[in-house]
Order: C-alpha cells, then structure tokens, then sequence
C-alpha cells in the first residue's frame, strides 16, 4: 500500500523517471527517495532555466538531462538486447526475467569498463557485448538458459 501512495505523490518528472527505471533500470524502480531527489532536481532545473530566459522547449530539454544524468547507458537493456539478438530463441515474455537471473553473473564484466552515458556509442562497447555473449553463451550451457 505505501508503494501506491508513493507513487501519488511523485511530480511529473518523478513519474517519467520511474517509469524509465521499471523499464532500464528495474533495480531502482522502486527507490523512491532516489527517484524525487532526482525530479525535485529535474524540476528545479526547469525553474531556474525559465528564471534564466530558457524557452519551455529548452528548460523542458534541460531538466530531462538533469533526470536522466548517469541512468542513459543500462546494464539491463544491454543484456536484454543480447538476449534478443543472440539468444533469439528464448521467449520474449521470458527474457527480463533471465535478465533479472544473468545481471549478477555480468557484473564481473561490467566493472571492467569505465560505464557511462555514451557508452554504447565508444569503441569499448563491442568489446563489452562479445564479452558478455560469451559469457552468456558459456552460462547457457552449463545452466539451460
């Protein structure tokens, strides 16, 4: 019941930013003072940029940026999208949860790299995703993903 009442009490971007999490990062879904420590950010942004002469456009811009700092690059979507694209056979309706199940596993392999909001865009990244397939793959093997 207080997950319900939570949520009534988020602002517009508390709730933007929750619903971004369920979907990237599912682990922080449910941090709600992280999440209106975020939007109160997000909001006071957008406060300040209007103060500033910003168009609504460009506030509304700059507060999402505020939101989303740190949380564009997900360990989750990264194994998700190996598992559709590698690991295609595993029913869609299965694969957050062997996300859920393999994110832990990863997490070795993850904190090799230097993580951040561009990363899928570095050269380091397809270094990541092979390294992770295999690992994946090694995995399946042994466990029947």
């Amino acid at each position: 019941m207080k997950s319900k009442n939570n949520l009534k009490e988020l602002s517009y971007y508390g709730l933007l930013l929750r619903s971004y999490l369920k979907e990237s990062h599912p682990e922080k879904a449910d941090d709600f003072q992280y999440i209106k420590s975020r939007s109160d950010i997000a909001a006071e942004t957008y406060s300040n940029a209007i103060k500033d002469g910003y168009s609504h456009d460009r506030a509304a811009e700059m507060a999402s940026q505020s939101l989303y700092s740190g949380l564009l690059f997900s360990k989750f979507d990264t194994i998700r999208n190996i598992l559709w694209e590698e690991f295609s056979y595993i029913p869609e309706n299965e694969v957050d949860q062997k996300v859920l199940a393999l994110l832990p596993l990863c997490e070795e392999v993850f904190a090799g790299y230097n993580l951040h909001d561009e990363f899928a865009y570095s050269s380091e990244y397809d270094q990541l995703y092979t390294e992770l397939v295999g690992l994946i793959d090694i995995w399946e093997e042994e466990n029947e993903l």
